[in-house]
């Protein structure tokens, strides 16, 4: 599988609801137009109940836990000191 910017987009955006951030988002307080895109798709995959942001949906919660599942094996195990 190969990932493409559009989705490292997603991903990112997806992490800024999962590190504790606003149950709520609206992504036009962004001017970035690839967080504005990366919003519309996930939207439109469910993830997200509104093409401008909004809150999660069951879906995207989900996502969250498996892209932190994920998240957590990459992540290399901290040294002892």
């Amino acid at each position: 599988m190969h990932i493409d910017p559009e989705l490292i987009d997603e991903l990112n955006l997806l992490r800024r609801f999962s590190m504790g951030g606003p149950v709520a988002m609206d992504v036009h307080d962004n001017p970035d137009p690839a967080v504005v895109a990366a919003a519309e798709r996930m939207f439109g995959k469910g993830l997200i109940t509104a093409a401008d942001g909004g809150q999660l949906t069951d879906s995207g919660r989900e996502a969250i836990e498996h892209m932190e599942r994920l998240l957590n094996l990459l992540d290399p195990p901290l040294e002892p000191i």
